[in-house]
């Protein structure tokens, strides 16, 4: 498909496998990550998750911890699993950059596997508005390889795009977040947690 147009980046073609497989992964990889994360939070914590798929694990992972979580994901197919999955939490059918759920606050906004999928400006506006729909002291994490490459995605073989862990840092400067770490899984998935300062 054309990115032009499909604002999913090729995942609503490929939704029927995804939500069969990864989207139905309870424990999958990084979901031990994220759940030991989330701990830090108070479980009346309200979270955006971008690029939420199913809800399959972050969403659920957040919910059992007592957290409300809203969900953005740019494909229908993802976002109606989502609805089935998790009837009472608020669901979008919105590309990230675009979505009007940043015109509210939230204590904790998550992007697992998403950023790399989007053009560069797409990538560095979710910085940006993440930063504005954050309370202060709010946290920010999402997930990108720390080398600045290039490749093709293995499930849509769509173009994905790292701006690499230096320019990453920058925008998150730039947009009022101070950096508290980064760290990567056992998929080799790399993070950025970051917290508003401003």
């Amino acid at each position: 498909m054309d990115k032009s147009w499909d604002k999913s980046n090729g995942y609503e073609g490929i939704a029927s496998i995804f939500i069969k497989g990864r989207g139905a992964a309870v424990n999958g990889i990084g979901s031990s990550t994220v759940r030991k994360w989330i701990k830090s939070f108070s479980r009346d914590s309200i979270v955006l998750d971008l690029g939420c798929g199913t809800g399959i694990p972050n969403t659920k992972i957040m919910i059992e911890e007592g957290m409300t979580v809203y969900g953005v994901d740019a494909s229908p197919s993802m976002v109606e699993a989502f609805k089935k999955n998790f009837p009472d939490n608020p669901v979008v059918c919105e590309a990230a950059e675009d979505s009007s759920f940043f015109n509210r606050q939230f204590d904790v906004i998550i992007s697992w596997g998403l950023l790399f999928l989007l053009p560069k400006l797409a990538q560095e506006t979710i910085i940006l508005n993440a930063s504005h729909a954050l309370h202060i002291g709010g946290r920010f994490l999402f997930t990108s390889p720390a080398k600045k490459i290039s490749w093709s995605d293995a499930m849509t073989d769509q173009y994905s795009i790292s701006l690499g862990a230096e320019r990453y840092r920058e925008l998150l400067t730039a947009s009022g977040f101070s950096l508290l770490g980064e760290f990567e899984d056992e998929g080799e998935n790399h993070y950025y947690d970051s917290i508003r300062i401003q």
